[in-house]
């Protein structure tokens, strides 16, 4: 268990003792699909590590509709900003595909910061480099268009180095890719029909096939200041923004 926190961005600055204190009073929760893990305003007593599985973070509008921050998988930490909300969620979480969590207390983070407040600047520093993938995700909304934001998405799923034709599925359903990109289906739809035209790729189900990484790397990667490969908005490469 110490051995994963070490490695994550959120504990990478933190003393072996503190890593000790929160191994020891971890558990391990089995969620299945569908399930909400806990709702905006909701009294925070837990934050989360992924082992596996996606969870969708969101919130709801005035009329009932969801709107959708992140959809986080393996290696992401997420509800320990609630320490700065009056000790209540920001927003809510919902299982999207059968997930494995680590749960730390609330409670045990708050003691910590009180007896070290080095540990305050350490988070804020993380927070302030998740904020630095927020802003890369507003300025993809605002210059790419609706298929290139579909093929950054799909970029990131590949593994880096990736050669020859890549054939991946879909982490979770596509009414909430398109909810994650900020788009309606219908647009979805016809956006991932003109990347098929632009590049050479093609989608059955849930399976992609890109025939040339390259090509959509080309086409998505053109309106954007970042540089493939994009693992930038990857969970552990937070960790690596640090040293660059």
């Amino acid at each position: 268990m110490k051995d994963i926190l070490c490695h994550h961005p959120f504990v990478t600055d933190f003393r072996r003792d503190i890593l000790g204190r929160f191994a020891d009073e971890v558990k391990t929760v089995n969620i299945p699909k569908g399930k909400t893990l806990f709702l905006q305003e909701d009294q925070a007593e837990w934050f989360y590590y992924i082992k596996n599985g996606w969870v969708k973070l969101f919130r709801e509008t005035q009329d009932g509709n969801d709107v959708v921050l992140n959809v986080v998988s393996e290696g992401y930490i997420f509800g320990e900003t609630a320490l700065f909300e009056q000790n209540t969620y920001p927003f809510s979480a919902e299982i999207v595909e059968d997930a494995t969590l680590l749960a730390f207390p609330l409670l045990s983070l708050e003691k910590e910061i009180g007896q070290d407040k080095m540990l305050v600047l350490e988070m804020l520093d993380y927070i302030g480099r998740q904020n630095v993938l927020k802003d890369l995700e507003i300025e993809h909304r605002t210059i790419q268009n609706a298929s290139q934001r579909i093929g950054c998405f799909l970029l990131r799923l590949i593994k880096e180095n990736a050669d020859g034709p890549v054939t991946l599925r879909l982490p979770y359903d596509k009414t909430l890719i398109a909810a994650r990109l900020g788009m309606q289906p219908e647009t979805f739809s016809r956006a991932l029909t003109t990347l098929q035209k632009k590049v050479k790729m093609r989608v059955k189900g849930s399976a992609v096939t890109i025939e040339n990484v390259e090509q959509l790397a080309g086409f998505s990667c053109g309106a954007c200041s970042g540089l493939f490969p994009c693992s930038d908005l990857r969970p552990e490469c937070v960790r690596r923004q640090k040293t660059l």
